[in-house]
């Protein structure tokens, strides 16, 4: 009599696995899926970053306009090897969106600040250009092929009567800095931004109460949001002496709290809170060809993310009352000249905090540098031994806390 099979031994009954074949398909399941998901995930980004690229506008018209005039625009000096400057305008337009702030006719720029990015990608600096200061605004060419002729007015005026383009050419005119990109950004686009964000910190000196500002705050730190923001920097007759100069120190003050804000936060190596900022910048922004991509305004954030705050300096152009007419400004001289010139050779500048001295000086030796701007040496270029000690600047650097200030 035979004996009996052992089961384990016995061939597989019709119909069913064995376990090699059965983990083989298992594999062949999870690889699949995973082909899928990594499928979906890129078609996900692709339709993303065709989304926020698709937010840019593009401001051909102003590039046309100054190509026609390159010949009158200044060119790179040897200094300046690889470094960028950025003019940043922030439009006070009241049509669209922003018709909640008004019918002031026409638009003018609101806020100008020229950001000069260093060729070696550790330093910035940003220079506010008071709206009021009297300008002599060079010939421009506007879009319906008329031209201007040159004019003293307010800076402003350049922006309201031939846009982005005859603001450049009145900043290139004053300053002999070659203007690399562009960007404007309005009232509803600045708010989006704030939002974005989380909110921005900032130091309220005094109790603000300022019904057109729509401003009601203690005195103290402040996380402002969205139209409180708006407030803050762009109120002016009801908030200190009422005078442009300081608010363009609270802009300042607001800008360097609003980077420090990103770099601790983590905002561009966290999705989660990187696509709202993107999605709120790119929606908000009118640039220049140059800087009308996804990937250009990635690359320029990514720059201003590895510098140290302590290495972004902020200042206003050198000013003073216009002495026809007090209601406006005028330039202090030879103290912006020397700003600009540091600029064009890419130095890196020593400031002071505002309100710790006499008017800028051409020489330092009457006052004494900060601390956190007293060791700074060029960024690129060294300057002549016959060329004196370096001016010294009224300004902040980003890592200032604004309540240190007052």
């Amino acid at each position: 009599m035979a004996e009996d099979e052992n089961p384990q031994d016995s061939p597989t009954a019709p119909g069913q696995k064995t376990p090699r074949r059965g983990r083989r398909r298992w594999l062949l399941i999870t690889a699949g899926a995973l082909a899928f998901l990594l499928l979906a995930c890129g078609a996900l980004l692709w339709i993303a970053y065709r989304k926020l690229d698709g937010n840019i506008e593009t401001d051909t018209a102003t590039q046309r306009l100054l190509a026609r005039l390159e010949a009158e625009r200044p060119s790179r000096t040897a200094g300046a090897g690889g470094a960028e400057n950025i003019l940043l305008i922030g439009s006070d337009d009241r049509t669209g969106a922003n018709a909640a702030y008004g019918s002031a006719g026409g638009q003018r720029s609101d806020t100008t600040i020229l950001l000069h990015i260093a060729a070696d990608r550790r330093h910035a600096t940003a220079v506010s250009i008071p709206r009021d200061v009297m300008v002599t605004v060079p010939s421009c060419e506007l879009p319906d092929g008329t031209r201007t002729g040159t004019r003293l007015v307010q800076f402003n005026q350049a922006f309201e009567t031939g846009g982005p383009a005859c603001a450049i050419r009145a900043v290139e005119q004053l300053s002999g800095i070659r203007v690399d990109h562009h960007m404007v950004l309005d009232f509803t686009g600045f708010k989006a931004m704030v939002d974005a964000v989380g909110g921005v910190e900032v130091c309220v000196p005094q109790p603000i109460h300022d019904r057109d500002a729509k401003l009601d705050l203690p005195a103290g730190r402040q996380t402002l949001h969205g139209e409180q923001a708006l407030g803050f920097v762009r109120a002016r007759e009801s908030l200190g002496d009422g005078s442009d100069t300081q608010r363009m120190g609270r802009q300042q003050q607001f800008l360097a709290s609003l980077i420090r804000k990103v770099q601790s936060q983590g905002v561009l190596l966290n999705p989660a809170r990187l696509w709202p900022v993107l999605d709120a910048a790119t929606s908000s922004v009118k640039a220049d060809e140059g800087l009308s991509s996804l990937g250009a305004l990635y690359d320029l954030t990514w720059d201003l993310r590895s510098m140290q705050p302590a290495n972004v300096v902020f200042l206003t152009a050198p000013r003073r009352p216009y002495r026809p007419d007090p209601d406006r400004d005028e330039f202090v001289q030879p103290q912006t000249a020397q700003l600009f010139t540091e600029l064009r050779e890419d130095r890196l500048l020593t400031v002071r905090p505002p309100g710790s001295g006499a008017s800028p000086s051409p020489s330092p030796a009457s006052a004494s540098p900060s601390p956190a701007s007293a060791d700074r040496t060029a960024f690129g270029a060294s300057p002549s031994p016959s060329a004196g000690p370096a001016p010294v600047f009224e300004g902040r650097t980003a890592d200032t806390d604004g309540c240190a200030l007052h």
